[in-house]
């Protein structure tokens, strides 16, 4: 946990860029019968009965100081899927910062070796060397301010019936875009002086 807070603190710099990575799916489901639209006096009304397209996944990285983030829809969330996802990170968006912080849970595809699942060793290596990782901990997931930015999502454009995969990369596309625009980031108070009080109780006791 400290090891994350202390990656917090740390100010920006645009070579070595703290960035949050998340995932997360979403059920694709289509409507049975055309909605009503609401009108004066009477609220919009649909059926609850709906037809399931299947599940999409989401890949969200956040950079808090810089205000930006960028998702990407999949069809799988397989090794490989992420191991593009961080690809395209580091050569397009971060193509010039020396390293990128990375700050993610420990899932078991979030790894150097779904890099060399994916890719030939050289590349996989290049791209492993431009990544300091940090881990959230175990039951730690609050910590990745990537998870912050995806209960945003939810609220803002996901908490709807959304039928396909192509309208699904249309809503998070514009979602993206609108954020970014208006540069929107995260400040993050909680310190590592903060964690040693408030949650002194997951902390070894030492006797005198």
């Amino acid at each position: 946990m400290e090891d994350v807070l202390e990656v917090y603190r740390r100010p920006y710099d645009p070579l070595r860029p703290v960035v949050c990575m998340d995932e997360s799916t979403k059920q694709l489901l289509a409507e049975v019968r055309a909605p009503r639209p609401g009108q004066a006096g009477a609220v919009e009304r649909y059926d609850y009965e709906y037809r399931r397209n299947g599940v999409a996944t989401l890949f969200l990285a956040f950079e808090p100081l810089a205000g930006w983030r960028q998702v990407r829809v999949t069809q799988t969330r397989t090794r490989k899927d992420w191991a593009w996802f961080i690809k395209d990170l580091l050569d397009e968006r971060y193509a010039q910062a020396e390293r990128v912080v990375l700050v993610m849970d420990n899932l078991n595809t979030h790894s150097g070796a779904s890099l060399y699942e994916t890719f030939a060793p050289e590349e996989a290596l290049r791209l492993l060397r431009r990544l300091e990782i940090h881990y959230t901990p175990k039951h730690g997931s609050w910590l990745n301010m990537a998870e912050g930015e995806f209960s945003v999502l939810g609220q803002q454009c996901l908490d709807r019936r959304i039928a396909s995969s192509e309208l699904l990369v249309q809503e998070t596309a514009a979602w993206e875009t609108h954020r970014n625009q208006a540069a929107i980031g995260a400040n993050w108070k909680f310190t590592t002086e903060d964690a040693r009080v408030k949650l002194c109780k997951l902390y070894p006791s030492f006797l005198a």
